[in-house]
């Protein structure tokens, strides 16, 4: 039978201890608010959990090795550690400013856990799980990268199309298919490990029962990484080194000396990751921990991702959003909110900074921040400031006080199957439901008739009660606002178990004589005239990071020839009749999201909204485009191109561009805003 994931914990005897980790952020460069709403969701987990009682130890952090590090460290002119301390620094201080409340802040160039990846290696190779071998297959040089012959395209290089030559490379690799079995009969017994369920479809279907390949965990092709202490060619590559943070962080040892602290917080009851990075997760991590003799984590649960919607998001226009920009403008609560609201299950969020100030407007504003002023102002209107229940009590109220009741297990329950928008939904519909009981009872009319001022009292005990009770709830998802409402009301936040009594507020306590607007409404025309000032800045900063962009800029607009004045001849292809061309399905694409490819130097993928579709397409433009600068852009697709395996990954489609007789490579894009999936013709 399915159990929630709290039951899960407690029927293990471990309800005194609950131990949450995030995926730790890669140190290629700032992160922008879709990577910081993984933190924030965590954070609101472990709060929430604290709150219940248990011994939570929250650990987050930075992954801080690989080739993109040591490439972008050479061009900034520092050493890796260098620039990775710098950026290490940002992400920090972004999770500070986010007010999460994280136990570690690990680094995998922390020396404690660089020393037990080297010795959970030589483990692994001491006992014939990770083995000598070779990428051996055709080279690119450029690229870097080995191909089968079923890769190439028209027998060159699947990326950039250039000639390709018989290579090997030398590797370590783990042998996966040794633990296969095993892990698929633990997933198939334990149906809370990977969740949603739709994860753990993909994850058996696509790569568990087709069979799995041996997996590359050490590289030679570059340095910066932690040394094969017993063969200093190699450094561990990247899944190896940076999924073990998990237990390094907390005291593993992989000669059997493991500190109190990991007996007691090991197995983790929920890593909270990316959907991108499931397979890792609910794979590699898996079967890592099968060959060192340990338990598996308790649940994997792979969030959707916060994109950003409606316009072309790219640092060069400087429209990338940011969590300090967000913070600046709505403060820390109003942007852990929206996040948090905004994100459904399963399926993908959206964020605009019109969005934000909707949702400022209508819920922070309105119905929470004009419930609390009201509910204060009234009570010290009516009986200065003093609430007292006089049990003058009327069937109206039976209906506010159960669904005040109620609220702490509705809550409950969605955080035990990780819904936290809509945990946060069951808050506010707390606080809609007071709103409510105002219109209802009417105590400007009651304050009229001296003989019902009795009931006055008990409408405002009953409403100041409820707030409290919200309040308290609230606190895990925006803890500031949260300690500012009871502060206003006289008392502190209530325990958890005793949420589901109403009546506890001291009757006789006063309530502030002014009370603190919480939100004041926003005009948007005022926050997106700030915006422009933001946008401005990001694109000022770009052009300092990209001298020959900025010298190919003047006054704001890109210098360029006359038009007309180049012209480019190409030879000429042999003529087709129009059903040759119709049978081509040209469409309008959005681009949603967008990375590079870990195995390649020229390969972004990205996913491309098609209707109502979503096409994963891999593209070989990465050294033209940035992966964040792709991320809203509209483009001409190529919609029903047979798909192909590039890098090891699925290609649906084609992303059309133009090439210069430089190489020099654009995307085509529509000249004004058209609908995903409309048809070019």
């Amino acid at each position: 039978m399915y159990r929630t994931s709290c039951e899960y914990f407690k029927r293990d005897n471990m309800a005194d201890k609950y131990y949450l980790t995030t995926a730790i952020a890669y140190t290629s460069g700032k992160p922008h608010i879709g990577n910081s709403y993984e933190i924030v969701m965590a954070d609101a987990i472990a709060r929430f959990r604290r709150f219940q009682g248990y011994d939570v130890f929250f650990q987050t952090g930075t992954d801080e090795h690989g080739q993109k590090i040591e490439e972008k460290a050479s061009a900034k002119g520092v050493s890796p550690k260098e620039f990775v301390d710098d950026v290490a620094g940002t992400i920090r201080s972004i999770c500070d400013s986010l007010n999460v409340s994280y136990d570690k802040f690990i680094r995998t160039t922390d020396t404690d856990h660089e020393r037990q990846v080297q010795k959970i290696f030589k483990k692994l190779y001491d006992q014939g799980d990770i083995y000598k071998g070779a990428y051996e297959g055709m080279y690119c040089t450029p690229c870097e990268s080995f191909w089968t012959e079923s890769q190439l395209v028209d027998g060159k290089c699947p990326d950039c199309g250039r000639e390709v030559r018989p290579a090997k490379e030398e590797a370590y690799f783990f042998k996966m298919s040794k633990y296969a079995d095993r892990l698929i009969e633990h997933i198939n017994s334990h149906p809370e490990f990977i969740q949603p369920v739709s994860r753990k479809n993909e994850m058996m279907n696509n790569f568990l029962l087709p069979g799995l390949q041996d997996l590359c965990v050490s590289r030679t092709s570059f340095k910066w990484g932690i040394p094969v202490d017993f063969d200093d060619k190699h450094v561990v590559y990247v899944w190896l080194d940076a999924l073990t943070n998990y237990i390094t962080g907390i005291g593993y040892d992989a000669d059997g000396n493991s500190s109190e602290q990991y007996k007691k917080l090991w197995p983790a009851d929920l890593h909270l990751i990316g959907k991108d990075i499931i397979r890792f997760h609910t794979i590699y991590w898996p079967i890592f921990l099968m060959a060192l003799g340990e338990p598996l984590p308790k649940q994997v649960f792979g969030h959707p991702w916060l994109l950003q919607g409606g316009e072309k998001m790219s640092k060069s226009r400087g429209n990338v959003i940011y969590a300090d920009d967000l913070i600046s403008l709505f403060g820390v609560d109003a942007v852990r909110y929206f996040v948090l609201h905004e994100m459904p299950y399963d399926n993908d969020g959206t964020i605009t900074w019109e969005l934000v100030v909707e949702r400022f407007n209508s819920e922070l504003a309105n119905v929470l921040g004009n419930l609390v002023n009201r509910t204060i102002s009234m009570s010290n209107k009516y009986f200065d400031g003093t609430v007292r229940s006089t049990g003058v009590t009327e069937d109206v109220d039976a209906d506010l006080k159960s669904v005040v009741t109620s609220a702490r297990d509705k809550v409950t329950a969605r955080m035990d199957d990780n819904r936290i928008a809509d945990a946060v939904s069951e808050v506010f519909a707390l606080f809609r439901r007071c709103n409510k009981f105002i219109d209802e009872t009417e105590p400007w009319v009651l304050a009229k008739d001296e003989a019902k001022r009795d009931r006055l009292s008990e409408v405002m005990y009953d409403l100041t009660e409820s707030i409290v009770i919200g309040a308290s709830l609230l606190k895990p998802f925006m803890p500031e606002t949260a300690d500012r409402i009871v502060a206003q009301l006289g008392t502190q936040i209530r325990e958890y178990d005793k949420l589901t009594e109403f009546g506890l507020f001291t009757s006789g306590n006063k309530v502030t004589a002014k009370p603190e607007i919480l939100f004041a409404r926003l005009d948007i025309n005022e926050v997106m005239e700030k915006v422009e000032g933001i946008r401005a800045a990001q694109r000022e900063e770009y052009l300092k990071e990209n001298p020959e962009e900025a010298a190919n800029t003047e006054g704001g607009e890109e210098k360029g020839s006359d038009a007309g004045s180049d012209v480019m001849d190409v030879e000429a292809k042999p003529q087709i009749e129009y059903g040759d061309f119709d049978k081509l399905q040209l469409r309008i694409g959005r681009i949603i999201k967008c990375e590079e490819v870990p195995k390649s130097k020229k390969l972004l993928c990205s996913q491309v909204q098609i209707g109502s579709e979503v096409k994963q397409i891999l593209s070989g433009i990465k050294q033209y485009y940035s992966a964040e600068e792709m991320v809203g852009k509209e483009v001409l697709v190529l919609a029903n191109l047979k798909p192909a395996t590039l890098a090891g990954m699925v290609s649906e489609g084609m992303l059309l561009c133009a090439e210069d007789d430089k190489g020099n490579v654009v995307l085509l894009s529509p000249e004004k805003g058209m609908p995903a999936g409309a048809p070019v013709c």
